[in-house]
């Protein structure tokens, strides 16, 4: 079965999976922002991650990209991620914790257009 494809805002997301995504971009966010076309057509980037279940594009823009990291304490002055950033995050099933974040605040992005990103 293909994996749940998820468009949401940073903010929506539930905090264990905001931690993954920062163990994932330890030196920020901006420069791993993608473009694909919304389903009305318009031009919107989008930080790609993945979990076993599902594939997130979370919106944001590069400066709300440079502010996220910015007011994050877990990220040094340069914008990169803190040495003692706990690499052992509790293992939970993010897609349980998320199910009542996503009924309300998802697109499913069925035309994405992956620009600049390669597959890890």
């Amino acid at each position: 079965m293909a994996k749940k494809r998820v468009v949401i805002d940073y903010e929506k997301l539930p905090l264990e999976t905001i931690n993954s995504i920062k163990v994932k971009y330890p030196d920020g966010y901006e420069e791993n922002l993608i473009t694909f076309t919304n389903k009305e057509g318009k031009y919107v980037s989008a930080l790609p991650f993945e979990t076993e279940e599902i594939y997130y594009l979370i919106r944001m823009t590069e400066r709300e990209a440079r502010q996220i990291i910015k007011e994050d304490d877990d990220y040094n002055d340069d914008g990169k991620l803190r040495d003692d950033f706990s690499d052992d995050l509790k293992d939970t099933d993010d897609e349980d914790d998320t199910k009542e974040y996503l009924s309300d605040n998802f697109d499913e992005a069925a035309n994405i257009k992956d620009e600049g990103y390669d597959e890890d």
